[in-house]
């Protein structure tokens, strides 16, 4: 829905102003960062079950006689892996090798369906468009963003509060699995993927039920410790699970290898979009490398501040914060792939003065196992 405020409205945006959430603009909506606090939402996350509206997402059908050639050629994964109801996290690349988006991808008894980020959807649309265009494929792409709502109940009570709402078999839907089924009446395609480093599920579903469905699940959570989030805490949370965000860690300017996410690329497939310039780099090794940093003072870095070594700028901080679950500051940043080594010593400019931080491995945080305890 467009706005007087010349920003997209989600179908839940009237419930975000009722509850008091604080709404910016992002990727051309008006979004909730957060309706109290930023760290309350993190923990509840982390500890309970927390609530995210997603539905600026974008859903873009693929469908057609060749629906799975023209996939494979146009993402780096290999969707012909794909069982129905299976998904796989994957990039749109351009031929030099630099990401237009990441992406999951999901097998559907109807084809295939790419959730990409809400601010490169034109881009994605614009680029499988065209690939269609100056290809021989049949097949057809549907853009359903904008009659398609996205729930997200994320953390270790998620499927507790889902259960009693639906039929669904949750126990047996897998990590990267989807399901369709009525989740409290509601049609849904139920899946299992997540962004915060916790178990948790997405609802899709139309977005003329959205408010019916998060209704639903606020009634179900309420004795639960269910709590509304915002994009703050989901920023925090992908943050403390190492996972990147395309305008941070991710761009046209970087490479699939150059984020530690070459496992992703399947040369083995054969040809597709940035094959060769991928392949290149695969050969060569990456000229960078996205790394951990943990802050050794109380210094927390940000979004674009330089890294040091031995007095010299060799790389830039994409994301940073100061941990509400490990209690540490922590960020993640881009340096030269000479100077990428778990344990290595380096600095971060922050307020023009040098603050000491080590590299350490990724992801800061796991959630624990279900037997851990």
């Amino acid at each position: 829905m467009s706005a007087d405020d010349g920003h997209r409205h989600t179908p839940l945006h009237d419930v975000h102003v009722a509850l008091g959430a604080r709404m910016i603009p992002f990727a051309g909506y008006q979004m909730p960062v957060q309706y109290a606090s930023i760290i309350d939402e993190h923990r509840t996350v982390r500890s309970a079950v927390g609530l995210f509206d997603l539905s600026h997402m974008g859903e873009l059908h693929v469908a057609g006689t060749e629906a799975l050639a023209f996939t494979r050629y146009a993402v780096v994964s290999d969707p012909g892996t794909l069982e129905p109801g299976q998904a796989q996290y994957s990039m749109l690349c351009d031929v030099d090798g630099g990401i237009i988006d990441d992406l999951i991808l999901y097998r559907t008894d109807e084809g295939y369906l790419l959730v990409c980020n809400a601010a490169n959807r034109g881009a994605v649309v614009a680029q499988l468009a065209s690939l269609l265009a100056h290809g021989d494929f049949d097949a057809t792409l549907e853009d359903r963003s904008d009659r398609t709502a996205l729930l997200a109940p994320q953390g270790p009570r998620a499927a507790e509060l889902l259960s009693p709402l639906t039929e669904l078999d949750l126990a047996s839907l897998g990590n990267y699995r989807s399901i369709a089924g009525k989740v409290a009446g509601i049609d849904c395609m139920v899946a299992r993927t997540g962004y915060t480093g916790e178990d948790g599920f997405e609802l899709f579903c139309a977005a003329r039920s959205a408010v019916r469905l998060w209704e639903a699940l606020t009634a179900a959570g309420a004795g639960l410790g269910l709590k509304p989030c915002g994009l703050g805490s989901r920023d925090t949370l992908r943050l403390e699970a190492g996972m990147p965000l395309y305008g941070n860690e991710l761009d046209r300017s970087v490479n699939p290898y150059e984020a530690n996410l070459g496992r992703v690329v399947k040369m083995e497939k054969g040809e597709f979009v940035g094959r060769a310039a991928l392949a290149t780099v695969q050969q060569v090794g990456p000229r960078r490398r996205l790394v951990g940093l943990q802050m050794r003072d109380e210094a927390i870095a940000r979004h674009g501040y330089p890294v040091v070594v031995e007095g010299r700028e060799v790389g830039v901080v994409t994301s940073g914060t100061a941990s509400p679950t490990l209690g540490e500051r922590i960020a993640m940043a881009y340096l030269p792939a000479e100077h990428a080594l778990v344990g290595s010593a380096v600095a971060v400019i922050v307020r023009d003065r040098p603050h000491p931080a080590e590299q350490v491995k990724l992801p800061f945080y796991r959630r624990p196992r279900p037997d851990a305890a």
